[in-house]
């Protein structure tokens, strides 16, 4: 038999392979060092940034009772906050996890007692490979604004920005913007900044320590995989077993209600309360008795 071309890697081969596309290098590379990192915010938010200070791996408990978030890099500046994020896959969930970041960078961000002024300026951003909204823009920044005028601002300060990788040739004036996105998508370095971050990633992957980390990472993301199919095969089965019982349910139903018709001894409606069947089906089953009688 011979191996699919599309056989799962292993972690060691994964590993071997990784570029700065992969979520655990890019937040590897981004954390060890941090003028990379301010220097990456500033190309693609085309801003300045003084000082940052970096919340590397972040988890955000809201409550108990709610669901904790991972952010691949959480940096403050002094009057902006960002979450960054490789995201190498579409998940179909990239606009709702934004929302949920932003609102539990919000949260997180407010002391009890301090003005909702005080909220600082914040960008929500992803790094991705594919167009996960398919109309061909390499970049995709949304604020709120009012729909009824389709110009007046909220003025919440909260953006969210979406880099698509495999579109950067549509980049036309920003060629840092572009190497960068191009670097991405291709791991080929045209630039002195991207040719730093091709150094960086390599001496992260002679790091003994990460490397170890990085298998434990792809064991529990291949067992979360693995947890997830095997729970969506159980609940399918389930839910077949659930219909199943169902329709033998009615079917068993049909059968008395039957029988009740030709005794001819209660009316269509007492069938329909004995039986469970709607009134109309009752009817409909006593034409079709009458009938085969």
């Amino acid at each position: 038999m011979q191996n699919s071309k599309h056989q799962e890697l292993t972690p060691e081969q994964k590993w071997e392979q990784a570029t700065l596309a992969d979520s655990f290098i890019f937040y590897k590379v981004m954390k060890d060092h941090p003028d990379a990192c301010k220097k990456l915010l500033e190309i693609l938010l085309d801003i300045k940034i003084d000082t940052i200070q970096m919340s590397t791996e972040e988890t955000i408990f809201l409550d108990p009772q709610a669901k904790g978030i991972r952010l691949d890099l959480c940096i403050k500046g002094s009057d902006k906050i960002f979450a960054v994020e490789m995201q190498a896959l579409d998940t179909k969930e990239l606009p709702e996890r934004a929302r949920y970041y932003q609102s539990a960078m919000d949260i997180d961000m407010l002391k009890s007692g301090e003005l909702y002024s005080q909220l600082k300026e914040s960008h929500v951003i992803f790094i991705c490979i594919n167009d996960i909204f398919k109309q061909g823009l390499p970049i995709y920044t949304f604020k709120n604004i009012c729909q009824e005028d389709r110009k007046t601002p909220l003025n919440d300060r909260t953006t969210k920005h979406f880099f698509i990788a495999e579109n950067c040739d549509k980049i036309l004036k920003d060629e840092e913007k572009k190497a960068f996105l191009n670097f991405i998508l291709t791991n080929t370095a045209k630039t002195e900044y991207t040719k730093d971050l091709l150094d960086y990633v390599e001496n992260a992957k002679q790091i003994t320590e990460s490397r170890r980390k990085y298998m434990e990472w792809e064991r529990q993301r291949a067992y979360d995989r693995q947890s997830g199919l095997e729970a969506g095969l159980a609940k399918g089965l389930e839910e077949g077993l659930a219909e199943g019982r169902l329709e033998g349910a009615h079917l068993k139903a049909i059968e008395s209600a039957e029988n009740l018709i030709k005794m001819n001894i209660l009316t269509p409606e007492q069938i329909s309360e004995a039986t469970g069947l709607s009134l109309e089906d009752v009817k409909e089953l006593a034409k079709k008795v009458n009938v085969t009688a």
